[in-house]
């Protein structure tokens, strides 16, 4: 018959396996604890520059989202029968800025002048959303996870507005 319960070898692995336990653990614990007490300065300067880093992320998402505006202002000036086709979508971009962060008043950057018929100028706003969706796109790289979430949306909207303006250039008359 076979013996069953504790043998004397199975009882020293375990002892011997408990006490290379309690050692490891030992070791481990004192690393950490002197870790901890001297990084909480590292921890406060990475947590700063992580706040930086996103700030500059919004204010130049804010900045490209402006510049779009701008474009659209111009092409409704440029162009009044336009304005009831860009009208939605414009108020979708300054929407966009105002979610990106805070800020006083929109400044508006120098926009080429409009140069052909408005089906042309259409389409230029077409490839500058394009433009914005890839800017906001490639800057989701970066961000931190909630930023990331509205760079996405952003991009997807400007995705969408660029297909919009693509359809409304053809139904716009030269």
């Amino acid at each position: 018959m076979r013996r069953t319960g504790t043998t004397r070898r199975g009882a020293l692995t375990a002892t011997g396996a408990i006490a290379m336990g309690a050692v490891l653990a030992g070791c481990g614990s004192d690393d950490e604890s002197a870790g901890r007490k001297g990084s909480a300065r590292a921890d406060a300067r990475t947590a700063a520059d992580r706040s930086s880093a996103e700030t500059s992320l919004r204010v130049r998402a804010r900045g490209v989202s402006t510049a779009l505006l701008a474009r659209y202002e111009h092409v409704v000036q440029a162009y009044p029968a336009t304005a009831a086709g860009l009208s939605p979508l414009r108020d979708a971009v300054r929407a966009h800025i105002t979610a990106l962060g805070p800020g006083g008043a929109l400044g508006f950057v120098r926009t080429p002048p409009a140069t052909g018929d408005a089906a042309a100028a259409v389409r230029e706003l077409a490839a500058a959303e394009r433009r914005t969706a890839a800017s906001h796109t490639e800057a989701l790289l970066q961000a931190p996870p909630e930023l990331a979430r509205l760079l996405a949306s952003v991009a997807a909207a400007a995705s969408a507005h660029a297909y919009l303006l693509t359809e409304l250039a053809k139904e716009t008359k030269a």
